[in-house]
């Protein structure tokens, strides 16, 4: 199934800036529609009623550096 990214974006913020944004999707996702939007884009999308949400943590290592690094991922997914 070839993927198809709608939108994205990163930046480097606070643990409170990361906790708010995260509180305010929490409300639009209990309300059924998500606004996404950043300085350059922006996407609506209605999430269904039962989407599956999936936590993951993950540690990697760097090959070249030995360096490690924490992802902590909060997904919701569903088909249409």
């Amino acid at each position: 199934m070839p993927e198809e990214q709608l939108f994205k974006t990163t930046a480097e913020q606070s643990r409170e800036q990361i906790a708010e944004t995260l509180r305010v999707a929490a409300d639009e996702i209990e309300s059924g529609s998500v606004n996404l939007e950043s300085e350059s884009e922006m996407q609506d999308v209605t999430v269904p009623e039962r989407p599956r949400f999936e936590v993951e943590l993950e540690r990697l290592t760097d090959s070249e550096t030995g360096e490690q690094r924490y992802e902590l991922e909060y997904e919701v997914r569903w088909t249409e």
